[in-house]
């Protein structure tokens, strides 16, 4: 073999001292997650160590700490002017912190917060075999109806994988709802996903439901984490970046340097425009939005109620956070190709959901369509593409999650035999039978309908007002409609719980222990709070609506 051949085998490295620059991590800055995550390990290694009976008030103790404290870090970041002056780029380029990113991440901490009590209680089914129990598999593993089951129901089992799986969950939404760079979103997507495919698997009674529902959510949601994946690629092939603020450039033509490797397809509109809209896609599956919207019904009516009630609320408000931050800062150079979509999406969003939940007889069913019908509300706000449309979205999300919250939280109250009595005729007469539970309930409806002095109005009359003064006023016409179409139904169950005759053979309504009153109370408190005096509210929601870029 000659000397060429022989030498032709290897190469030469150019610089064989190149340094490697360590990442800057703003550490301080990105605390709220990094103490949800933490917390979320210490949760994983209490499974792992702690003694089984020990291991329920560990799991509770570690993940209120966590979320107190991760709430106070972003008290502490916004009080420091990160939400406003000081506002910036951070982990290199990964990470926006900015007014909208501290806002959403308190709120979804808060709701997280609130959600963690309705999971942690145990006074609500009959005690088996002289043990507590909660709404949870008491062995996950096991298949429904084996001796398996049986045995570990005896024993007392209860599954506290829930609390390192919530954590796990938000901690996925905190990034979430502040990522900027695509493959940062797609993680964090992934990351808050894969917990709550679990958790709603998890329901200690109706559990083949309850598996039905998460591998409906699992399929469905791999294909939606399948487009998005897909149009992160295409927008990569358009820019030859993944960062917010390089494809934003490319998008507005103010890009001079043109990587070699990508110059045929950058600027390439057609791979923009698909890829933006498969990203899109992948956001609106989160949010509920009409067309994507066929798991929800399923899935809230199958998974462990308290699983259903920390999803409505946190889930929206992180997905609805990346897609404001997807068009606000991504994409405003795309407005005009943009917006007609969104504008058809929030009116089909509103009319089926607010439509299709007339027809439904189960509780948490219509409480799923009234979330789609809300989701297309919101859509109203992220329409109007103003300073006004990103505060009056983020004041409604805030609102939203906490009544979303506590009307599931009452739902786990009413009980027959079977566990909880969801069918809406089971709920005929409640209010002579438990004129508070009925009353509380009541509170949540009216705000889910917008009635005046309730949070729901206040949130309505705002990403209304935002979307007509954005040009968007046909749209606001469709939403008032749809609202009143609404407003049936939730009173419907009023007048169901106040004014019919009570069944002798219905259910009864079980004693919370104080966690589970706490989370209705706290509901109670913020709806009527927002709705009599929102103006603080709206005043916050106004000096954190300007993103970063």
């Amino acid at each position: 073999m000659s000397t060429a051949a022989v030498h032709s085998l290897w190469t030469t490295v150019a610089d064989p001292i190149a340094k490697i620059e360590a990442p800057k991590i703003e550490y301080g800055q990105l605390a709220p997650t990094l103490i949800v995550a933490g917390a979320a390990l210490v949760g994983v290694l209490v499974e792992a160590f702690v003694p089984r009976k020990s291991r329920y008030y560990a799991q509770v103790f570690v993940s209120v700490v966590a979320l107190c404290a991760a709430f106070a870090a972003v008290v502490a970041l916004a009080a420091g002017g990160y939400g406003t002056t000081r506002a910036h780029v951070a982990a290199m380029g990964a990470v926006a912190v900015d007014g909208p990113a501290l806002f959403l991440q308190g709120t979804i901490l808060l709701a997280g917060l609130v959600g963690l009590f309705t999971f942690a209680e145990r006074r609500l089914d009959p005690a088996a075999h002289g043990n507590r129990v909660d709404s949870f598999a008491a062995q996950a593993s096991a298949v429904p109806g084996s001796d398996s089951e049986k045995a570990a129901v005896r024993a007392g089992f209860t599954t506290t994988e829930v609390f390192p799986l919530l954590l796990f969950a938000v901690a996925g939404m905190l990034v979430f709802t502040s990522a900027n760079d695509l493959l940062t979103l797609f993680v964090a997507l992934e990351v808050f996903s894969l917990p709550l495919y679990l958790l709603c698997a998890l329901a200690r009674r109706r559990r083949l439901m309850s598996q039905e529902a998460a591998v409906k959510y699992f399929l469905l949601g791999a294909f939606a984490s399948a487009f998005t994946l897909f149009g992160i690629a295409l927008l990569y092939g358009y820019a030859g970046s993944v960062s917010y603020g390089t494809i934003a450039q490319v998008v507005e033509g103010k890009v001079s340097t043109v990587d070699p490797a990508l110059a045929n397809t950058m600027g390439n509109d057609v791979l923009l425009l698909i890829g933006a809209a498969m990203v899109v896609m992948g956001l609106l599956f989160k949010v509920g939005a009409v067309p994507f919207h066929m798991w929800t019904p399923d899935v809230y009516q199958g998974a462990p109620t308290p699983v259903t009630g920390f999803m409505a609320a946190a889930t929206k408000v992180a997905a609805f956070g990346a897609l404001l931050r997807l068009l606000y800062v991504v994409l405003p150079g795309l407005r005009w190709d943009w917006r007609p979509v969104m504008w058809g999406v929030a009116i089909l969003t509103m009319v089926v959901g607010a439509i299709v939940a007339i027809t439904q007889t189960d509780i948490k069913r219509l409480l799923a369509y009234s979330s789609i019908a809300h989701a297309g509300f919101i859509l109203a706000g992220v329409i109007a593409t103003s300073k006004d449309g990103v505060s009056s979205v983020l004041f409604y999300l805030a609102a939203y999650s906490f009544v979303t919250i506590g009307a599931f939280a009452v739902v786990t109250l009413v009980r027959d035999a079977g566990g909880e009595a969801t069918h809406l005729s089971r709920w005929a007469g409640l209010g002579r039978r438990s004129p508070l539970v009925a009353a509380v309930f009541a509170v949540f409806l009216l705000a889910f309908a917008g009635i005046p002095l309730t949070s729901g109005f206040a949130g309505k009359f705002a990403v209304f007002k935002a979307a007509a003064e954005g040009g968007a006023a046909p749209l606001v016409v469709v939403g008032v409609l749809a609202s009143a179409v609404a407003a049936f139904f939730y009173i419907r169950v009023i007048v169901l719980m106040f004014f019919n005759e009570p069944r002798l053979e219905g259910p009864t309504v079980a004693v919370p222990s104080p966690l589970t009153v706490t989370a209705i109370g706290v509901g109670v408190a913020v709806t009527i709070a927002l709705g009599v005096a929102p103006q603080y509210f709206l005043d916050l929601a106004d000096q954190a609506a300007v993103f970063v870029r």
